[in-house]
C-alpha cells in the first residue's frame, strides 16, 4: 500500500496583471498564511532572475522571512540552482534558515537550464553539473558541524573550516535533486539525493525516472524509504470542463513565458554538453503556449473535479510519489483563483484521495504500453 500522502503548496511572486513586485511578494506572504491556516505541510518557492518568470532571486532569504511571519510552518525550494551560489555560503546560509525555523524543512536543488541566468550570474553553463556536484558535496560536509577542507575542480579550501551555526542534532533537512531526464534520475542516486520530478512528464516517464533512480540506489546500498515528491499545476472546478476552461488560458500564458525566460527559440541547447536533451523539451514547451495545444499537459497534472484530482493524484501515488507540490501560482493568477484553489483541494480533495482506491497493477502496464 502507498505510504499515506502529504501535501505541500508552491507559492511565488505572482498576481493579477499589472501588479507591482512589491504587490506581488506581499501576495505571496498571504499565500503563505493561507497555506499555513490551511493545513498544508509546508510552503515552497522557485529561484529565478530577472523576469516576470516568478522572480524571487533569493528563495532562502524568503523562506527565512517566512519563517518569522508563519511560526512552525513548514518550507521549502523547488528549486535552489546550486551552480550560481558559492558552496560554503550556501551551506551557511541553509544552516542559518534550519536554526531559525522550527517546521519540516525541505530543500530542492537543480542546475538549472536559463542561458538568460547562466550569462547575467557569469557562470559556463558548461560548468553546471560539476558545479551543482561540488556545492552538494560541501554542503553535506559544512552541516556535519565538523572542521572540513575540500579539494574539487571550482572549490578549493586547503585550511580547515567549520560553518556556523552548527545543526542541533535533531534538525533534519529534506534535501532533493530536481530530474529533468531519467538519466538525470541516476545522477541524483549516485549523490545520495531523492529525486524532485515534474508531472509534466509523461507517466511512463516518470515510472522510468523512480525505477532507474531505485535501481541505482539499491546498488549503491543507499535507502529508498525516503520522500518522494511530485511538483504539479492544480486548477478545481466542480466539473472537469469548468476546470480545463479555467486552467487553459492561465498554463498557456505560463508557458509562453517560460518559452520565453529560458530563449527556447535562440539557445542551441545541442551545443551546450549536458543540456542536450532540452531541444526536444523546449520545443514541447512552445506548443504549450499554445491553448488549442495543450490538452496533454492538463491532463498530466491535477485539473478537473475533486474527484478527477484525487484520482489523478492516486494514479502518481500508484506510481511511486508520496509528496504533491501542487501550484496555480503562475504570473498574472488573481488572489481569487490560488486561494479558492488551495481551499477546495484542502477540504474537498484531500479526503476523497484517502477515501478512493490507489490503482495498482494496470496504470504501470498503461504508462509502459506507452514507452
Amino acid at each position: 500500500m502507498p505510504a499515506t500522502p502529504r501535501f505541500g503548496v508552491q507559492i511565488g511572486a505572482v498576481d493579477r496583471l499589472g501588479a507591482s513586485d512589491s504587490d506581488m511578494y506581499r501576495e505571496a506572504i498571504v499565500d503563505a498564511r493561507t497555506a499555513q491556516a490551511l493545513g498544508y505541510d509546508a510552503a515552497w518557492l522557485v529561484e529565478h532572475h530577472f523576469s516576470d518568470y516568478y522572480p524571487t532571486p533569493n528563495p532562502l532569504m524568503f523562506l527565512s522571512h517566512l519563517a518569522a511571519a508563519c511560526p512552525g510552518m513548514g518550507l521549502g525550494s523547488a528549486v535552489m540552482v546550486l551552480p550560481w551560489y558559492d558552496p560554503i555560503r550556501f551551506a551557511e546560509d541553509v544552516a542559518m534558515l534550519a536554526t531559525l525555523t522550527t517546521g519540516p524543512l525541505h530543500i530542492g536543488m537543480g542546475r538549472g537550464t536559463a542561458k538568460l541566468e547562466y550569462d547575467a550570474l557569469r557562470i559556463p553553463m558548461t560548468e553546471a553539473r560539476d558545479r551543482f556536484r561540488e556545492c552538494w558535496e560541501v554542503t553535506q560536509l559544512a552541516l556535519t558541524g565538523e572542521p572540513f577542507t575540500y579539494d574539487g575542480r571550482h572549490v578549493k579550501l586547503d585550511r580547515s573550516i567549520t560553518v556556523r551555526p552548527r545543526l542541533d542534532p535533531d534538525r533534519k533537512i529534506n534535501f532533493y535533486g530536481a530530474i529533468g531526464s531519467p538519466g538525470s534520475a541516476e545522477i541524483m542516486a549516485d549523490m545520495g539525493l531523492p529525486p524532485l520530478s515534474l508531472a509534466q512528464f509523461p507517466d511512463y516517464m516518470l515510472v522510468k525516472i523512480l525505477e532507474r533512480w531505485r535501481n541505482r540506489m539499491a546498488s549503491r546500498g543507499l535507502p529508498t524509504n525516503v520522500t518522494l515528491p511530485v511538483s504539479t499545476k492544480c486548477f478545481i472546478a466542480d466539473t472537469d470542463a469548468e476546470a480545463r476552461e479555467e486552467a487553459r488560458g492561465h498554463m498557456a500564458r505560463f508557458y509562453r513565458l517560460q518559452a520565453e525566460h529560458y530563449t527556447t527559440d535562440t539557445t542551441p541547447w545541442g551545443d551546450i554538453p549536458g543540456y542536450e536533451q532540452f531541444a526536444k523539451i523546449f520545443a514541447n514547451m512552445r506548443l504549450m503556449g499554445d491553448p488549442a495545444q495543450n490538452d496533454p499537459i492538463l491532463d498530466r497534472n491535477l485539473i478537473g473535479s475533486p474527484e478527477t484530482v484525487a484520482r489523478r493524484i492516486n494514479e502518481l501515488r500508484a506510481i511511486g510519489f508520496d509528496y504533491v507540490l501542487i501550484s496555480n501560482a503562475t504570473h498574472g493568477v488573481d488572489r481569487e483563483t490560488r486561494h479558492r484553489m488551495m481551499r477546495r483541494f484542502a477540504t474537498e480533495v484531500v479526503p476523497l484521495v484517502n477515501s478512493l482506491p490507489v490503482p495498482e497493477a494496470p496504470v504501470f502496464e498503461k504508462v509502459r504500453a506507452a514507452e
